[in-house]
């Protein structure tokens, strides 16, 4: 049984200035993790940095902070003064992202992806290691940087990766790796590449939810959620490489036709269920569980909203969160 339960934060629907009550039901709860991701919400940092006050309980990653949109030293410095506000509760999960959230979003060339987050994983671990950076990176140069604050205790740094180059190069450099968009099924495949990872190696995984007993509902967002996020090529390469190109195959050619409608209908109820978890607290708990089972160290929780949350409001929230606490 994993020892980690992890959530991803902030909560759509609540204000950042009330999330205390929010962090303080995660921890008694029994969740162990906060993570942020940062996609056109709130940025990954600021989340935690409140997380890491209001409720030390808590241990804190991001899942993920781009590799291309802060500058390196930056990066660097974000993270040390999370690091140096939470010690010893805080990784630093970095990823490619992806052409929308860096191109189109960022106004940064989305070039050579696996460099970059190689380049980057370096740079990152010499710099809050306080050690003097200053040289040629095949993606960027940089001169005579020393992080000024390095952190006491440097944190983990976990690569997110999806196909065998990146999930190699995370076994190879980093402390752990974040997966996403995967079933229980799937996590086995990822992990084989792997292998060589030294001891200790964490291996998160962003876990989609959808919480109610709505199937039809669920599967709903399911299907959108699926068709914004697996029509994207690396995801699409992704799920060819698990071996779902015969069942993507009719969603991927109604959406390069144009047909937002037939596409969404192409995907079959049994996808939804491999990759979406739904269902009661108690369903919801026994999936995420089969993730943690499956060799996932820390699962994390991503919730959608539905329609009960939204009446709700943050007492139905509360109540959920106690209803999803980690079950020992």
């Amino acid at each position: 049984m994993s020892m980690r339960w992890g959530m991803t934060v902030p909560f759509g629907g609540v204000p950042l200035s009330e999330h205390a009550a929010v962090f303080s039901a995660l921890a008694d709860a029994g969740f162990t993790d906060a993570w942020s991701a940062e996609v056109a919400g709130a940025d990954g940092f600021t989340p935690l940095t409140l997380a890491a006050a209001w409720e030390p309980r808590l241990r804190l990653g991001t899942a993920i902070a781009p590799a291309f949109t802060r500058g390196p030293g930056l990066l660097a410095m974000t993270a040390g003064a999370l690091a140096e506000a939470a010690p010893g509760r805080f990784q630093l999960g970095i990823g490619a992202s992806s052409p929308v959230v860096v191109g189109d979003w960022n106004a940064v060339d989305f070039e050579r992806p696996f460099a970059r987050s190689r380049d980057v994983l370096r740079f990152v671990r010499a710099a809050l290691a306080g050690e003097l950076v200053d040289g040629d990176f095949d993606t960027f140069s940089v001169r005579r940087f020393r992080l000024e604050r390095p952190p006491a205790i440097p944190p983990q740094i976990m690569l997110a990766a999806l196909r065998p180059g990146m999930l190699r190069l995370a076994a190879a450099e980093a402390d752990g790796v974040i997966l996403n968009w995967l079933s229980p099924a799937d996590v086995a495949t990822a992990l084989a590449e792997t292998k060589e990872a030294a001891a200790g190696f964490e291996v998160a995984a962003r876990i989609f939810m959808v919480p109610t007993e709505d199937a039809a509902y669920a599967r709903t967002i399911g299907r959108r959620m699926i068709t914004a996020y697996l029509t994207v090529p690396a995801y699409a390469a992704f799920h060819r490489w698990l071996g779902r190109e015969e069942q993507l195959a009719p969603m991927w050619q109604a959406w390069q036709s144009g047909d937002r409608k037939g596409a969404l209908a192409a995907i079959p109820d049994t996808l939804v269920d491999e990759l979406i978890v739904h269902g009661s607290p108690a369903e919801c708990r026994a999936r995420v569980q089969a993730y943690a089972d499956a060799g996932v160290t820390v699962p994390i929780m991503a919730l959608t909203p539905t329609p009960e949350l939204e009446r709700g409001g943050l007492p139905a929230l509360l109540a959920l969160i106690a209803a999803l606490g980690h079950p020992s």
